[in-house]
Formats: structure tokens, C-alpha cells, sequence
């Protein structure tokens, strides 16, 4: 049968937990409680006591409750319930995990989660769920549903949002049971391609849609990550782990906007995690000419004497300026001369995305050209290959180039056991 794991502070948050793990029950699973309470007694009985989670992070529950110290047993209690999802995870005795909460809560228990590994059905009920979520999901499969209220007493509110959660869950939690070898996501294993990452947005997607094409013809198996922020934080965390064959980088929006002040950074490591690995990378440009920003009358008022236009009702984009242009260009150099693997460059002449393609509102040979003389000084003398190519970004001749460009240096890495270029 399958079993679904519960997270919770059950001093304060049991009878709502009692409520889940009841309704879990009549939906046809197993249920392990899992306590990372410290203050006060459970209100409803834990499979996995205070006690236990406690000594998993090394530290003992009674001292956790007598320093005071709210942080400090929070983190300790959240380190040891990362340890006791792993054990059940390992002996089979976790099919899903399941958690309710406030800020302190979510915490503990997303922290728990992205101790699993990706494709294990991990679901989480907070209050803080309608705000920024990167704290807690950072570059896992968590997913996340707003309570409405706080969970604060099983009400007319909360009940139906309970129940739907542990209605979902029963369900993933069984299907993952039934078919966990299909779901588990097995990198090391023997008969399978060899994986690639690829980022791309909606204004780079016809180039990367060509690469991926090509790549896929080459017997490689592509990720795309959106360059949402979000997704190039995963890109980054996966090639931290040295899970990829290669990395295609032909989008990165993120570092402009990690510039400027747009919502869609993924922070200032973007474009380290690969060179840092010895990872064989081909970088291009895309979408450096642009900031996005969230709906037009969210756009900061220095921004709006800009090229600005409004991509859709959630997204409004700024032309990136010379000097913008340029310290991008000094940046991608930067990150590029650190690569400890074989790393090239695309340039595309003609534009670097939909926008910025001729005939484009964004096209502008000017400002394309200041990142373009940015990066070649920054990269004058550093090994790594730039080529230029005479059309746009979203040419399909250009994401087949840069496709077969990544193909030669990894099957020639391959065959040198060397990561030089």
C-alpha cells in the first residue's frame, strides 16, 4: 500500500494533522506523522516523535526546547526531518509527503522535501503559498497550494482546501507506488542518452526549439529550462550535481535582469555551475536585449522614459542601454575565463531574439555591437572559442550550428578523456 509521509509541528498545528492523516486513511493510504514540534506537547500521536527527528540532526529535543531559541530549533528540527525522509525514502516506506503551515512550517518541511529526490510527489499547504515561493521550492518539484487562511483550526475555508490536498496526494502517492521504478529519475543509468540542458525563453524558443532538434537527432536527450528565474536555477543546481552531458546556453535574460533590477534573475552565479564542473558549454547571447518586469503599472518609474513594451499582461520588457550592453558583455567574458571545461561562443549578428531580429522593435546593431565588443576584450587570450554567425539568434541554421558546435565538443572530450576544446 502506499505510504504518505507527514511533516508538522504537532503542538501547534495536531488537530489539523489529525484531520489530514484521518482523511488520508479513508483515501486508501498509509500514514507516517512525522513531529518537528519543540514547544508544546502533540495533540495528536506522532509515528516518528520530536525525540527522533531531533537526534537525526544531532541534537536532543529537550535542550532544543529549553535555549529558547525559536531559529535555532527550527533549522535543527528541519535538518533532522531532511534525514528521517531520507531513511523511509531509502527503505521504501515513503510513496509521497504531505505538510501544513505557517512560515515556520512551510519551512521546516519544504526543507524535508528537497531532500528527496525529483519525481517523488512532494505537496505543500502553507499560507505563505500566494507570495514568493523561492525560499521554499528553490530548484525542486515541490508544488505548492495556498491556503487561504491560516491554519488555524479545520473551518468552512480550510476543509475543502485540506481535503483536496490529501485527496492529491492519496492519488500521486498511490500512482507512485504502483509504478516507482518508471517515476524515479535514474541519471546513472547504462542504456540511457546522454542528457543536455538547453535554456530558453519564449522570445529565443524558434533557435532552441532547432538546437533541440538537431540534438535530439545526435541521440541526445534535451531539458529545456525557461529562464524564468526560477529555471535557471535549476539549470544551475543540475549542472552543480554533474548530471549533464553538456549544457546549451543560448539565453541569458536572467543575468540582464540580475543587472538592471528585473524580476526574472536567477541571481549572480548564473553561468558558473557548468565551467565550474568542467562541463563542455556553448553560450550565446540571448535575450541580454532586454529587462522584463511584471505588469506596466508594477514598471518603476525610472524606467519608464525606456523603450518599454508590454509582452503580456504580466510581463513588461525594457531595451537594455549601451552601458547595460556592455557590462553584460564584461560579465558573460568573466564567467566564461573561470570555466575550467571547454566553453564557445555563438555571436548572432542579426539579433538575439524575437524582438531584436531585423524589422524588430529591439533591433539594434549599435547596442548589440557594444556586447559583443565587451565580450570579445574579455575574452581576448582566454582559450575560449567565439564564432560568429551572420544571422539572428532565432534562425534555424543558427540553433543547428550551435547544436553540432556542442556535439563536436563533447564527443571530442569524450575521446580525450580531457576537457579541453
Amino acid at each position: 500500500m502506499a505510504i504518505v509521509v507527514l511533516v508538522g509541528a504537532l503542538d501547534t498545528k495536531g488537530v489539523e494533522y489529525g484531520w489530514m492523516r484521518d482523511r488520508l486513511l479513508r483515501a486508501g493510504v498509509e500514514v507516517l506523522l512525522v513531529d518537528v514540534g519543540v514547544v508544546g506537547e502533540p495533540r495528536v500521536r506522532p509515528d516518528v516523535p520530536r525525540t527522533e527527528v531531533a537526534a537525526a540532526a544531532g541534537r536532543d529535543a529537550e535542550e532544543l526546547k529549553a535555549d529558547g531559541d525559536r531559529g535555532a530549533a527550527v533549522t535543527a528540527m528541519a535538518q533532522g526531518a531532511a534525514e528521517i525522509v531520507r531513511r523511509l525514502y531509502a527503505e521504501d516506506r515513503l510513496h509521497g509527503v504531505l505538510a501544513i503551515g505557517g512560515s515556520g512550517g512551510t519551512s521546516m518541511a519544504t526543507r524535508a522535501m528537497r531532500a528527496l529526490p525529483l519525481g517523488v510527489p512532494k505537496l505543500m499547504v502553507s499560507s505563505m503559498a500566494a507570495g514568493d515561493v523561492t525560499p521554499y521550492v528553490g530548484s525542486s518539484d515541490i508544488a505548492m497550494l495556498y491556503s487561504v487562511v491560516d491554519i488555524a483550526g479545520v473551518n468552512r475555508v480550510l476543509t475543502p482546501v485540506l481535503a483536496n490536498a490529501a485527496d492529491a496526494m492519496a492519488g500521486m502517492a498511490r500512482g507512485y507506488a504502483a509504478g516507482r521504478a518508471e517515476r524515479s529519475v535514474d541519471w546513472a543509468a547504462g542504456d540511457a542518452k546522454p542528457v543536455v540542458a538547453a535554456s530558453m525563453a519564449g522570445v529565443t524558443t524558434p533557435g532552441v526549439d532547432a538546437a533541440r532538434e538537431r540534438l535530439a537527432e545526435l541521440g541526445y536527450e534535451v531539458l529545456v529550462f525557461h529562464t524564468s528565474g526560477s529555471g535557471g536555477r535549476s539549470l544551475e543546481a543540475l549542472a552543480e550535481q554533474g548530471l549533464f552531458a553538456g549544457v546549451l546556453d543560448l539565453t541569458l535574460s536572467e543575468l540582464a535582469d540580475d543587472l538592471v533590477g528585473g524580476i526574472l534573475t536567477a541571481g549572480p552565479d548564473r553561468l558558473e555551475a557548468a565551467g565550474r564542473r568542467g562541463i563542455p558549454q556553448v553560450v550565446s547571447l540571448g535575450a541580454l536585449d532586454m529587462v522584463k518586469f511584471g505588469p506596466l503599472d508594477s514598471l518603476p518609474e525610472r524606467f519608464r522614459d525606456r523603450h518599454v513594451r508590454v509582452h503580456n499582461p504580466s510581463i513588461t520588457v525594457i531595451r537594455t542601454t549601451e552601458a547595460e550592453c556592455a557590462e553584460l558583455g564584461r560579465r558573460v567574458a568573466a564567467k566564461l575565463r573561470a570555466a575550467t571545461g571547454p566553453a564557445s561562443v555563438l555571436l548572432p549578428l542579426r539579433g538575439l531574439s524575437t524582438l531584436g531580429a531585423p524589422g524588430g522593435p529591439y533591433h539594434d546593431p549599435a547596442l548589440d555591437g557594444a556586447l559583443f565588443a565587451a565580450l570579445r576584450e574579455g575574452l581576448r587570450s582566454s582559450g575560449v572559442g567565439i564564432r560568429e554567425v551572420d544571422t539572428h539568434l532565432n534562425d534555424p541554421a543558427f540553433g543547428r550550428a550551435a547544436a553540432e558546435r556542442l556535439h563536436a565538443m563533447i564527443t571530442r572530450r569524450g575521446a580525450a578523456g580531457e576537457p579541453g576544446e
